[in-house]
């Protein structure tokens, strides 16, 4: 199985590129995820992507919050999830796969140190539901991955003695990526946490009274 694997310079990416075994690292900023120019120069095929690649901001308050950060961070997390999903569905995996979005646990629930953060990883888990059934019509499977706090430079050294559970190693989330990859399911969020990876119940919408 060969994989696209974005962010894989280091963190979570670096971790998966080393368990996976088989698969092309694409790092930023060599490489633009939010850019279809970008995914449209990819060549070959695939039967497997990590849509990894992902910052922060910071700027808890959003009065504060630049233009340019704006858009930095969502063409890093939201877009280049959406353009490589579409790419895989157009013409890198032909033969069908299985898509791995990384979100965050800041994608089921609020994260106040970093609100834009928050809303990316929340995108990204809204369009894996979105997008699944779709996909599946191109034989694609995807899936979103929400780990917890990692050991990656993503977190800040001012969180670090703040958190309330230690910090993941990146070793034991690409794992838990391999894990999300085979799932038959398509459209589901796991959770990674410390002992924990589950895929999560999702309430359902309440019926009119």
């Amino acid at each position: 199985m060969t994989a696209i694997v974005t962010g894989g310079g280091g963190g979570i990416g670096g971790a998966i590129v080393a368990a996976h075994g088989d698969a092309v690292a694409l790092d930023l900023p060599e490489f633009d995820v939010g850019s279809p120019e970008a995914w449209a120069s990819l060549e070959g095929a695939f039967d497997a992507a990590f849509l990894n690649a992902g910052i922060g901001i910071g700027h808890p308050d959003v009065g504060e919050l630049p233009d340019g950060e704006i858009d930095r961070i969502v063409r890093a997390n939201l877009l280049g999830v959406v353009y490589g999903a579409r790419e895989c569905a157009r013409r890198l995996m032909p033969d069908g796969g299985s898509i791995v979005c990384t979100a965050s646990l800041a994608g089921l629930t609020g994260m106040p140190f970093d609100p834009m953060y928050t809303a990316t990883k929340h995108a990204v888990v809204g369009f894996v539901r979105g997008a699944a059934d779709g996909l599946l019509a191109h034989g694609i499977r995807i899936n979103a991955l929400c780990p917890g706090f990692t050991d990656t430079p993503i977190v800040e050294d001012e969180l670090r003695g703040a958190l309330p559970a230690p910090l993941m190693a990146p070793e034991f989330v690409a794992e838990a990526a391999l894990t999300v990859l085979r799932d038959p399911e398509s459209g589901r969020a796991w959770i990674v946490q410390p002992n924990r990876v589950e895929p999560f119940r999702f309430p359902g919408i309440p019926g009119p009274r």
